[in-house]
């Protein structure tokens, strides 16, 4: 006998239909499985065989062929098992369910339970756009699932209270999705905690209003890494849409927290600086996301910047402009999406203190040149924002006194970001970091000083053309925390300041 179940497959962050055919017949007995599966495909024949058995089923003594279709697409992961048990189950009379309008996807145990899935929101949002009514899920994926809204999603964690309801034995109700959004970012980091730092802490508020690439230098304790670490608690809330980017993402590498049903605090990855360019940017069999795009729509903190491989951070040029990472293997090629605001944080030489006030630099010219010269130009060129964090005062330090709290930040940083948002919404960017560079002359208007300015700026600097980019659009963010619609001629002063420190390190070698 022959039938046919409908399931999902995952390349990269795209899901395609896969139909489970089953066919049973006469001859040897055998039990193959075909179209492209992959070794934990493979071995679902196994856990399928056990788990009949141990939920009281029997798999005939026959020719059995499991064709997975489209045959020429390679199929990887154990998420087959459960609509194969249940192609058997129909195929050899077992269960009378013939319903070509469900989805099945899960793992199973050898004992008939059904195991938590990775990547199981994109499959559910792709099955509901093929206008699948009913999708099966592990009752682990749950909440995950219950995110996509005009399908009914129902979560099952044993083969036996499945099989019971497809029979109509029994009933199941579809989950019902809930989240407080309110409630989402009670525990980050408060700014409120940073003793003085103010010119620091400036720079990070504009790069937090226009979504700007940032690197900090500064001796070591300074605070660099405090003040990278409390940038998630000035940015913006996420959207719902946001939320559902980065749970995807999440959901695909397999880090989505147990009984989480959205990723609905921006994401701080910081990876350690022996991280490989693989694991910036991402890679494997099948192609897995990789730092960069774990922190779409976060932050990416890269502390101790020089000390990362020198191709980890020449790898990261092309997301950084582009704001996607395409992952190129043999048969395969995967895009994941990375709109990441990269900080970056160093010391100016390797003892940390080059250019301290009051401590000697103890290293030798060539040592400190050495240093430098691990961060390329082109690399520096596209880290919008230098910001000098300098040691503070004891004065600064013993204060009683509290500094300003991340929520009035915040305020004025949503302030801006809503302008930016009523300026693009026509054209599919949000924020001033995104602005092509085809448009600066449309949005980036400055008073007749103000072009003067920029324009001494870059012919004194010798600054290149990205350069000249980025400053203009830090000082379009700069001017939209100033609700002024003209950038002024401050606004270039305080933009090209941000630009200057490269002439204070790198040109002094």
């Amino acid at each position: 006998m022959l039938c046919s179940i409908n399931s999902i497959g995952l390349i990269g962050l795209d899901a395609y239909h896969v139909t489970i055919e089953v066919d049973i017949a006469n001859g040897m007995p055998a039990f193959e499985i075909v179209g492209l599966p992959d070794a934990a495909v493979k071995e679902s024949k196994d856990r399928v065989r056990a788990a009949m058995k141990n939920c009281g089923y029997e798999l005939p003594a026959r020719r059995i062929t499991v064709n997975l279709a489209p045959a020429n697409t390679k199929k990887t992961g154990p998420i087959y098992d459960l609509p194969i048990l249940i192609g058997l189950l129909q195929a050899t009379g077992q269960l009378n369910y013939n319903n070509t309008n469900d989805i099945f996807i899960g793992e199973l145990s050898l004992g008939g339970e059904i195991r938590r899935c990775n990547g199981i929101l994109p499959m559910v949002l792709h099955a509901k756009q093929l206008g699948f009514q009913r999708i099966f899920v592990p009752l682990e994926n749950i909440k995950e699932a219950s995110v996509v809204q005009g399908v009914q999603v129902y979560g099952v964690d044993s083969v036996t209270k499945l099989t019971s309801f497809l029979a109509q034995a029994t009933s199941l109700e579809p989950a019902q999705f809930s989240i407080d959004f309110s409630q989402q970012e009670q525990n980050l980091p408060d700014f409120a905690d940073v003793k003085g730092q103010e010119i620091a802490k400036r720079a990070l508020e504009i790069a937090a209003a226009g979504g700007h690439n940032a690197l900090l230098i500064g001796p070591p304790g300074s605070g660099k890494s405090m003040l990278a670490k409390r940038l998630p608690s000035i940015l913006p809330k996420m959207t719902f849409e946001e939320a559902i980017e980065t749970t995807k993402i999440h959901s695909i590498a397999g880090i989505l927290p147990e009984n989480c049903a959205l990723t609905t605090v921006r994401p701080f990855r910081s990876p350690h600086h022996t991280i490989s360019a693989s694991g910036l940017t991402g890679g494997g069999i099948p192609p897995k996301p990789g730092e960069i795009s774990l922190a779409h729509n976060g932050v990416l903190f890269l502390d101790e910047l020089p000390e990362l491989h020198r191709d980890a951070k020449e790898v990261l040029r092309a997301p950084i402009e582009d704001r996607v990472v395409q992952i190129n293997r043999a048969n395969i090629t995967v895009s994941y999406p990375c709109s990441t605001m990269i900080i970056a944080a160093m010391n100016p030489c390797p003892c940390g203190y080059y250019g301290h006030p009051t401590r000697e630099c103890s290293c030798s010219a060539s040592k400190v040149r050495h240093y430098l010269n691990k961060i390329s130009g082109p690399l520096l060129d596209r880290l919008d924002l230098h910001i000098e964090v300098a040691p503070v005062e004891f004065d600064q330090l013993s204060s009683q006194e509290k500094a300003e709290p991340s929520r009035d930040i915040r305020a004025r940083v949503e302030k801006a970001r809503k302008i930016q948002q009523n300026r693009y919404q026509e054209l599919g960017y949000y924020c001033n970091a995104m602005l092509p560079t085809a448009d600066l002359e449309k949005f980036c208007v400055m008073t007749n000083q103000a072009k003067q300015t920029l324009k001494q700026a870059f012919e004194k600097m010798s600054l290149s053309a990205r350069a000249y980019d980025r400053i203009l659009k830090v000082s379009r963010t700069i001017a939209d925390l100033a609700n002024q619609n003209v950038i002024q001629q401050e606004h270039i002063f305080e933009a090209i300041q941000y630009r200057s420190l490269d002439r204070k390190y790198w040109s002094a070698y």
